[in-house]
């Protein structure tokens, strides 16, 4: 079976980030972000993937944008005009990860089968939001504390949620 995984971190209010730049800093979240996906291809948002300074290492870029003429220098990336020509294009892939925004959490929650969530233990004043994890379709498989600390400013905890199965 095909794995399709959101991996996200959002804020207690769901806040995801606020004029394309995230609104915490979690080193520790980041190197967890890194050991999960790379390898892997990333599907995305133009817009965040404009918010990296360049692509991610060791990681192909999918970006998702109505905009049919942009177009990126990157060679590992490529550029497609919706989540269904993202799925198409990754069809023979076993692993996908979906890594924002608001916008494509949204639309992936309906095809995901697993979520990987960093949850930060404070609110924030967003524009952008993850959606709300309906307890009818998920189940918290794990989770994991990462209290405050003089590298990070909030406590987080690490989720892993997978889809439940439909009863029969």
């Amino acid at each position: 079976m095909r794995n399709i995984i959101i991996i996200a971190a959002a804020a207690e209010n769901n806040a995801l980030g606020k004029d394309n730049d995230l609104l915490w800093h979690l080193p520790d979240d980041f190197k967890r972000f890194k050991a999960i996906t790379t390898g892997h291809t990333i599907i995305m948002g133009r817009k965040t993937f404009e918010s990296f300074p360049k692509p991610l290492p060791n990681r192909f870029h999918v970006i998702i944008t109505r905009d049919r003429s942009y177009s990126t220098p990157h060679e590992k990336c490529a550029i497609v005009h919706s989540l269904k020509e993202a799925y198409a294009l990754t069809q023979n892939e076993e692993t996908v990860y979906i890594i924002g925004g608001g916008e494509i959490y949204a639309q992936a929650m309906a095809d995901a089968n697993l979520l990987e969530l960093t949850r930060v233990h404070a609110t924030y004043e967003a524009d952008t939001f993850f959606p709300e994890i309906d307890p009818t379709q998920w189940e918290l498989l794990k989770e994991e504390l990462h209290p405050a600390d003089e590298r990070h400013a909030v406590p987080f905890t690490y989720q892993t949620y997978t889809r439940r199965q439909k009863s029969r």
